[in-house]
């Protein structure tokens, strides 16, 4: 069994329990073993952009070494935490001035310049173990189901950091669908905002942005979504005012898998 360091976030250990068990259950019977760092911190959430701002990256530098001091690639699954750490170890590789700052303050054993490979969930899913391979893994497979991929804001953007997939016509979602027997729904906002992060702010602009999500969605013929994002499943479901269901792409991967069962008991 393949072990990979596993960064969960905090949202993973209250509202977002689902997108973690799933996952895990899953990574078990695909034959991936994930392991928590000891004593990790919430990643922030959001990116600074700020170049005078260094304390904000130290959390995800701190999981970053981590991962680094055991030789495992790190895995993230939701949307938020992948984008915070992805985005911290590109500029820990391509900004050495900020290197130098985030390793002065830290005084680690040694430098961490970057060397940790980072993998969202959905990219371990088709970098390493493969979609063909997921598919003969397959028990219970959606056949017949109509399924809308909702990538959102954080998980393909900004692109050159993310190098996750194309940022205006985005596969890896499809192809996961395609993986565990489900026909995927190509809409037109799949990879727009659907106005989570205003929540608080401004309630009936999120309501605005989340409604013409699912109304795209639904336009084409979906019989679900399946998002990674842990504000965007909250948003689409909460204030959008539609009945369409909205998933855990985890949740699905653990039905299809034959491993949801034991994980609701």
């Amino acid at each position: 069994m393949e072990t990979f360091t596993y960064y969960p976030g905090c949202t993973l250990r209250t509202k977002a329990r689902d997108l973690d068990r799933y996952a895990r259950s899953s990574a078990m019977a695909l034959g991936i073993s994930l392991e928590e760092p000891d004593d990790w911190q919430c990643c922030g959430g959001a990116y600074t952009t700020a170049k005078d701002e260094i304390a904000t990256k130290l959390s995800a530098v701190r999981t970053l070494n981590a991962a680094k001091s055991v030789n495992r690639p790190l895995v993230t699954v939701c949307s938020a935490c992948h984008n915070v750490i992805k985005q911290t170890n590109y500029d820990i590789i391509h900004d050495d001035e900020m290197a130098s700052k985030v390793n002065n303050y830290l005084k680690l054993d040694e430098p961490y310049c970057g060397e940790t490979t980072v993998y969202h969930y959905l990219e371990l899913l088709r970098d390493v173990i493969g979609f063909d391979e997921l598919a003969k893994r397959v028990v219970c497979p959606f056949k017949g189901k109509k399924i809308a991929a909702y990538y959102g804001c954080l998980l393909l953007r900004p692109s050159k950091a993310l190098a996750m997939d194309d940022p205006e016509n985005p596969s890896i979602m499809e192809d996961f669908i395609k993986a565990i027997g489900g026909t995927p729904v190509i809409y037109a906002q799949r990879n727009e905002c659907c106005g989570g992060y205003i929540t608080l702010e401004d309630k009936d602009q999120a309501a605005k942005r989340s409604g013409v999500v699912m109304r795209s969605a639904a336009d084409q013929g979906a019989d679900m979504i399946i998002t990674a994002c842990p504000l965007c499943l909250y948003n689409l479901k909460k204030n959008s005012g539609s009945e369409l269901p909205v998933y855990y792409f985890t949740e699905l991967l653990a039905e299809a898998l034959g491993v949801k069962e034991e994980n609701d008991e």
